[in-house]
C-alpha cells in the first residue's frame, strides 16, 4: 500500500490507531486497507486508507453519523465521510483519535 511521499502519513494514522484499544486488522481492498474490527470476518469494517496522487485518505464507512463540531469531514454521502491528508501535520491537527473512536464504537 505504501507509495512513496505519502508513507509517512499511512503511518501517522497507524501509530494513532496503534494507541489505541481495538483489536483491528487491515485487509488489503479497493486498492487499500479496510478497517476490519470483526476478527472473523473481512467483510465487515469500519472504514478504510486510501492513497491517492497528492493525498492520504482515511474513510469512514458510517461517518455522516459522526459528531463533527469542526466540520473536518469531507463528503456528501449517505452514509460515508473522510479526512484528507496531504503532509503529517495535517493527522496532527485533525481529530483523527476522535473519529476513529467513534468509527470502533460502531
Amino acid at each position: 500500500m505504501l507509495n512513496g511521499p505519502l508513507d509517512d502519513i499511512v503511518l501517522a494514522v497507524k501509530d494513532i490507531i496503534a494507541g489505541m484499544e481495538t483489536d483491528l486488522r487491515y485487509v488489503p481492498k479497493y486498492g487499500g486497507e479496510v478497517l476490519a474490527l470483526d476478527p472473523k470476518d473481512d467483510s465487515k469494517f469500519v472504514g478504510g486508507i486510501f492513497i491517492y496522487k497528492d493525498h492520504v485518505s482515511l474513510e469512514f464507512s458510517n461517518g455522516a453519523s459522526f459528531e463533527d463540531p469542526k466540520g473536518q469531514l469531507e463528503g456528501k454521502g449517505k452514509f460515508r465521510r473522510h479526512l484528507k491528508f496531504a503532509a503529517v501535520r495535517d493527522v496532527q491537527d485533525k481529530d483523527v483519535r476522535r473519529f476513529l473512536e467513534q468509527a470502533f464504537a460502531g
